[in-house]
Formats: structure tokens, sequence, C-alpha cells
């Protein structure tokens, strides 16, 4: 079964006014999202999400219900190692907490802009070149060992907007201080852009960054280019509120990044098995189809893409319980060097020897 065309446009309209409404509330409304209020959306957007895959198994069947499904999945633990560097950026230039939804929600914006044009480019590409899906695959794989083995920690993810910040700063006038959410400001009489530009800069990178990694991944699931723009869509709706909600919690999951590892390389391998199973490349098996290599089936990468997430969410989390257990306390909750540091700097003196900024 196809899609009928009026429902892929009719779905794009509808996905599109809720995203412009969802940032017309923002502009309208700025302020700090409550527990509650995330929560909320987080579940909206989701159940939207689990309607939509419904709504795609009464008009073509299970099958693309399970690719949109494994699709989304997939994209949204991306989308979730994405808000690391979200954090780490937002901590960087000393963003308002008060103004960090606006800048999630053109980090967004960017982000469905740059997939798009990826997916276009993908799609195209995947039609013309059959032998692409080996390419896909390598990357994939080689993505997966930088996701495990990275060498380092996300910092490393926003060291790569430097360059970027550089030259910006070399090209134009910059403030020293934020005016609200406002891009450019007024100083001595001359206007000039605000450290908001940069902000901009720096999430537009990690966002092109991330969509060289995800738009293969979910091209190994799905060839068709509306269900991996959906599914790309339905990842990044949600996304703002979702980082409000984890908060600290991000800081908790220490072992996410092996679960998105492993399903990166498990998408990697399929890629290369269904690659084998259509090639046309005249140096491998004569430039015939390798008839004995298996197709994964959308069902079995899901299962495989949700066994991972839970895995390694639940490792997480118990791995940091057991962490506070083994931490000793003291009357107030406060391990000791955390304590000592604290009337260090209510004092005025020095930290501890054993604390963060000891020399």
């Amino acid at each position: 079964m196809e899609l009928p065309v009026w429902f892929e446009v009719g779905s794009l309209v509808v996905l599109v006014l809720i995203l412009v409404g969802d940032l017309l509330l923002i502009l309208k409304r700025p302020h700090i999202p409550s527990t509650r209020e995330s929560t909320l959306w987080v579940v909206f957007y989701v159940t939207l999400a689990l309607i939509f895959a419904g709504l795609l198994w009464a008009f073509a069947g299970q099958e693309f219900a399970g690719q949109f499904i494994a699709g989304w999945l997939t994209e949204y633990s991306l989308s979730i190692d994405n808000l690391f560097v979200f954090v780490l950026i937002m901590a960087q230039f000393a963003v308002p907490r008060r103004y960090q939804q606006e800048v999630l929600m053109v980090g967004i914006i960017i982000a469905l802009v740059l997939r798009g044009l990826f997916i276009l480019a993908g799609a195209a590409i995947i039609e013309q070149f059959s032998f692409v899906f080996y390419l896909f695959g390598a990357f994939l794989i080689w993505t997966a060992w930088r996701q495990a083995f990275p060498g380092g920690d996300h910092d490393d993810d926003v060291k790569q907007e430097s360059f970027i910040v550089r030259t910006l700063r070399r090209m134009v006038d910059i403030s020293d201080h934020y005016d609200g959410a406002k891009v450019r400001t007024v100083v001595n009489g001359k206007k000039i852009f605000t450290p908001m530009i940069i902000v901009f800069a720096a999430i537009g990178v990690t966002d092109l960054l991330f969509a060289i990694d995800s738009i293969p991944a979910i091209f190994g699931i799905t060839q068709s280019p509306f269900i991996v723009f959906t599914a790309n869509l339905f990842a990044l709706m949600g996304l703002r509120q979702l980082y409000f909600l984890l908060g600290d919690l991000l800081e908790r999951l220490k072992y996410l990044h092996y679960g998105i590892a492993f399903i990166l390389a498990f998408i990697g391998v399929k890629l290369f098995l269904h690659a084998m199973h259509v090639n046309e490349l005249p140096f491998i098996n004569g430039g015939e189809h390798i008839d004995w290599a298996p197709e994964i089936s959308t069902w079995a990468s899901l299962g495989v893409i949700i066994v991972s997430m839970v895995v390694a969410t639940v490792a997480s989390l118990l791995a940091s319980s057991r962490e506070r257990r083994a931490a000793p306390v003291t009357g107030h909750g406060e391990t000791p060097v955390a304590a000592a540091d604290a009337v260090a700097e209510e004092k005025g003196t020095p930290p501890s020897v054993d604390g963060p900024d000891a020399r």
C-alpha cells in the first residue's frame, strides 16, 4: 500500500501549524516552563506521534507504521543526545535561563531546515546510486565507534563551534552582554549584535553535525522521504520541553551514548546487508545481487532500538543511584568537600585543596 497524497500534504500542513503555534507561544510568553508544563507537552507530542503511527497503519499498513515508529525512536534518541551539547552551549555562553526556550526553538527550526535538505539530497542519491548504502553503512559504524569511545566527552562537540565563533567575532561587532532574547541591541548609540548571535551560530553548527549522523541512520530503516521527514519532525517536536523536563537527569544518563552507539552500529550492519542484497557494484559478486544476504525486518529493528534504549537508561539510573548511596554525606545531605567549599565561598576564603578549583 502507498499513502494518499492528500494524507501526506495534510499531515505536513497540520504538523507545521502545530510547530508554528508552539513558536508563537514562546514569543508571546517567554518563561521557564514548570515540570508539570514540560511533562504535559512531552506527553502530548509523544501521544501525537503514536496517533500518527496509528493513522499510517490504517492508511498504508503495518510496515509503514513500523518504519515510522522505528525511525522516530532512533531520531528521538539521537535528539536526546543532542540535548547534552545544547546544555553545554547554554552554559558556555551563559544564556539566561528565561530565554533558553527561544534559543532551543531557533535551534529546532534550523535543525528541521538542515534535515529537510539532507533528506531531499539523500533520497535523490539513493534513487540513482544503490551503492550509497555501503557508504552509509560504513559511516554509521564509524559514527557508532566514535559515539561509544569518544576519547573525551561532549565538550569536544562544543569545541567544534569555536572556529565559527571566532570568525563571527572578527566579522561583526558583538556586545559583552545580553539584551533579553534580542539578536541586535544599541550600545553608545550604535546598533550591534548581542552574544545571542554566537549562541545561534553554535546551535546551528551542532544541528548540522547531528543531521549528518542522523539522516543516514533513518535511511537505514526506511527509504520513504515522507516517513524520514515526519519521524525527524516528531523527534524534534517537544525537544524544547524535554530539555527542561530532564534537567539534571541528563547528567545521570551516563550510559546513553552506549545505547545510541549500539543502535547506530546495528543500523550500519543492516545497511551493509541491504546493500549486498541490492548490489550492483561490478567488483562485488560480479555486479549481481547477493541473495544470501538477509534482510532485517522493520519490526526486528524496532525491537533492537527499544531494548537498547531501555537497557542504557536503566543501567544509567542504577549506576547513578549506587554512586549517590556510596557518596559520604554530612548532616545536611552534602558531601564533606561540597560543604567545605560552600563555607569557603561564603567566607571569601580559598576552596579546599580537594575541591575542583584546587591547583
